[in-house]
């Protein structure tokens, strides 16, 4: 059977009801269900947050009728390993008795990649796959990356003046963007499952680096601190949510009081932490996605090595000029134009005077 103009509509529907987890999964996907039986939802849920009930499992509790006979949508495949605590949906799929299972796309995860739609199959079940699944991949873009590349998903954040400035010759930035553009920053953070700062933004700025918002959890930090300069009582360090990494000269003092606030130190055996070694350490701990916040040299470190997958820029319609004022973006950069980083799927997002733009890697 293929797949219907119908069937197209209750997956939109899927992914609607899974962007509602936004934040909450991490470092598992987003994902929505919605049961039809008789051309009528009886049934819909989604993954709400990490180690909670899958969204097939949801649907089926908030099912106001038996499922038997009915259709499932769902805007991954239906996992057929254990997460953690929570047992395999497949199992859950075919006891329900549905007939048919129609979802967007394939799940990236070697555990489960096809093993669910085959265990499916082998049960009676009709199964239909690829409707929507640019949307659905988009939806889960840190979690197919993850999967897929073996590292986190990369954003890369900064705001700026009209000719890229992100603070003046004194070093003064405070504030470049208006409160509108901030706020939607700060809940940016929420959607990500680490941030990445370096030891002169957090001297310099003295970050909160968290959301600030209730409604998301904060990301965990990680301060790259080669030599251990950062004061103790910097607002990174307000709780123990935190990673740092650190190179052997690093100061013994300051580890001790770091230690004893329960916050992580890892010493790696290098002078300046690379690029390679932060992502060998989040994929190790299965970070699937980081935010990169400043500063212009650790963003540009990222960009030489080629580890951006998508951006966001805020523009204020300022210009601060000064060949000594703070560019955006440092690093060694490209050699011709023909190299530049290129952006695709690009949106603009306004708030009052001030522009965000987004768009992926091409």
């Amino acid at each position: 059977m293929a797949i219907t103009k119908e069937d197209k509509k209750y997956l939109q529907l899927t992914l609607e009801l899974a962007a509602k987890a936004r934040g909450f999964t991490n470092p598992n996907p987003m994902v929505g269900a919605v049961i039809v039986k008789n051309s009528k939802i009886i049934g819909q849920g989604y993954h709400k947050k990490y180690r909670g009930p899958h969204a097939e499992v949801e649907a089926f509790k908030n099912a106001k009728e038996n499922a038997r006979g009915g259709t499932l949508y769902v805007s991954l495949e239906p996992c057929s390993h254990l997460w953690k605590n929570t047992p395999p949906c497949v199992g859950a799929v075919i006891a329900s008795g549905v007939k048919r299972v129609v979802c967007c796309t394939i799940d990236p995860n070697k555990k489960v990649s096809g093993r669910g739609i085959k265990q499916l199959k082998a049960a009676g079940i009709k199964v239909e796959v690829g409707a929507l699944e640019k949307e659905a991949k988009s939806l889960n873009e840190a979690f197919f990356c993850f999967h897929q590349k073996q590292r986190p998903f990369i954003a890369i954040k900064f705001a700026c003046s009209l000719d890229g400035r992100t603070a003046t010759h004194s070093g003064d930035s405070k504030w470049i963007t208006n409160e509108q553009a901030r706020k939607f920053s700060r809940d940016l953070r929420g959607e990500y499952q680490a941030i990445v700062v370096g030891t002169n933004t957090v001297l310099q700025d003295n970050p909160h680096l968290g959301v600030r918002n209730k409604k998301f959890k904060d990301p965990l930090r990680i301060i790259l601190d080669a030599n251990l300069k950062i004061k103790t009582n910097a607002r990174v360090y307000r709780d123990n949510n935190v990673l740092v990494l650190t190179s052997p000269s690093y100061n013994r003092a300051k580890l001790k009081q770091l230690t004893k606030k329960g916050i992580e130190v890892v010493v790696k055996e290098e002078k300046q932490i690379s690029i390679k070694t932060i992502l060998q350490e989040l994929t190790k701990r299965k970070i699937i996605s980081l935010f990169v916040e400043g500063g212009a040299e650790l963003q540009g470190s990222f960009l030489d090595a080629k580890m951006a997958d998508k951006f966001y820029i805020f523009y204020a319609p300022i210009i601060i000029g000064g060949k000594d004022s703070l560019k955006a973006i440092g690093g060694q950069g490209v050699k011709n134009v023909a190299d530049a980083v290129r952006l695709k799927n690009i949106s603009i997002k306004n708030f009052g005077d001030n522009f965000l733009i987004i768009g992926d890697r091409k």
